[in-house]
């Protein structure tokens, strides 16, 4: 697992909020775009595109699992 932090991320890139390994759908995560007016990025999740979050650009999030 590697750690970053979401504006690390590219758009449409995969990541999870704790170390899995092995992740479920509904545990994975999908960067999007960046909203100027809150200053968050958006990212919605991978089982349910409906379920949408947003981050702030210094949140440590794990990308590079197995999915």
């Amino acid at each position: 697992m590697v750690k970053k932090s979401v504006k690390e991320l590219k758009k449409d890139q995969w990541f999870t909020l704790k170390p899995i390994e092995e992740p479920k759908d509904n545990q994975v995560w999908v960067r999007g775009d960046y909203d100027r007016i809150s200053k968050t990025y958006g990212a919605n999740n991978f089982d349910d595109m409906n379920r949408e979050r947003f981050f702030k650009g210094d949140k440590e999030v794990y990308v590079d699992f197995i999915f």
